[in-house]
């Protein structure tokens, strides 16, 4: 496999442009289970736990459908398949035959995407499972190569209006908040135990570089105090925190939205996934296969826009090198030449989409051999 994005993620998480954190995160990939179970259409088990509602609405929908080019009875992927409003419309699309494979982590989502999706059978194939392990589950799949791939980044709406899964802050309901964040309730890292064992260095590095919080070393100081007297357990714990530290002056919304971005990121790994998932992604296209992403932070659509980039030039050896030796050969033509964004009537609808950022590539016609 080529590294044009794990490279281009390593190599800002050193400096670059100062956005990145790194791949593989300071306290390593939370750990990834190999035995999640695979759920069809009509088939397969239930997670234990399966939230009574999970109602997403799909953001970008029309954009991401027509940047893909569905095709009759195409191969298509939904990395992030949450409650399965990108897959289902992508169904419809891809008829009489077409097929899906969704991924996620969350099994509240599996759960309400293979409802949703349970009157397409077998043209519907669910995994639980991250797209960074994409390859894997397209072999599990019995599939080859794919005719596009969609990736919708971040946390939904349902994620953050439970407050069990820990990833909202509201004031009203920050003492029964845990500080959860994992996207997949059977990961090891939550985070209060990330706040509980990481350095002063390694909380100002989350706060400043996936969340561009002022006074980031000022909070991490403060979160050591604290946690000397008592470990944060709870939102309004790490609330309380903030207020003291006295971080994000200036900010016209709370600073409190940047912190805990930075601490989910950190606790999924989200940098990390996105580097090997779009390597995956790339890979597993057919020539003329699409690839869309869907971002909703400037540490995702960087990292998104230079792995594109870097696929799309090819060679990466220094100009005077007489000849090739990376290897690297154009893999992508980029279709989108500046991220698109949700017109006025989608972000009235659905506030959410005010920040999203959509750039779609094409797989090219692999080299010939020498």
């Amino acid at each position: 496999m080529s590294s044009e994005c794990l490279v281009a993620a390593s190599v800002e998480s050193h400096g670059g442009d100062g956005t990145l954190l790194g791949a593989r995160g300071l306290r390593g990939t939370p750990a990834t289970r190999r035995d999640r179970p695979v759920l069809g259409g009509t088939g397969g088990r239930s997670p234990t736990t399966v939230a009574t509602e999970f109602d997403h609405r799909s953001v970008l929908l029309e954009k991401s459908l027509s940047l893909l080019e569905l095709q009759p009875n195409a191969v298509i992927v939904d990395g992030t398949v949450g409650g399965g409003g990108h897959a289902a419309a992508i169904l419809e699309r891809t008829a009489p035959r077409g097929r899906l494979i969704g991924l996620d982590r969350d099994p509240n989502a599996l759960a309400a995407a293979r409802r949703r999706l349970a009157a397409y059978g077998e043209r519907a194939r669910l995994f639980r499972a991250s797209f960074r392990e994409l390859r894997r589950v397209l072999d599990d799949a019995g599939e080859e190569r794919v005719d596009g791939v969609l990736l919708d980044l971040g946390v939904s709406s349902p994620q953050i209006d439970d407050p069990e899964r820990g990833f909202r802050f509201s004031a009203d309901t920050a003492d029964e908040t845990p500080l959860d964040m994992r996207m997949d309730p059977d990961a090891a890292l939550t985070a209060a135990g990330l706040l509980r064992t990481a350095s002063p260095e390694e909380l100002a590095d989350w706060f400043h570089r996936y969340g561009d919080l002022p006074g980031a070393r000022r909070l991490a100081r403060e979160i050591v105090a604290s946690r000397k007297a008592a470990p944060l357990r709870s939102a309004g714990d790490l609330r309380r925190a903030i207020e003291s530290a006295g971080v994000g002056g200036g900010r016209k919304h709370d600073p409190a939205t940047l912190v805990f971005q930075a601490l989910r990121i950190a606790v999924n790994d989200e940098i990390g996934a996105l580097a090997e998932g779009l390597e995956a992604a790339i890979d597993a296209l057919r020539p003329g296969g699409r690839i869309v992403v869907i971002a909703y932070h400037s540490t995702e659509d960087r990292l998104v826009k230079n792995c594109f980039r870097d696929a799309k030039r090819g060679c990466t050896c220094p100009p005077r090198t007489p000849v090739c030796i990376c290897g690297n050969h154009v893999r992508l033509k980029i279709i989108t030449k500046r991220p698109l964004g949700a017109d006025e009537d989608e972000i009235r609808a659905n506030p959410r989409a005010r920040s999203a950022r959509l750039r779609a590539a094409e797989r090219t016609a692999e080299p010939e051999a020498a």
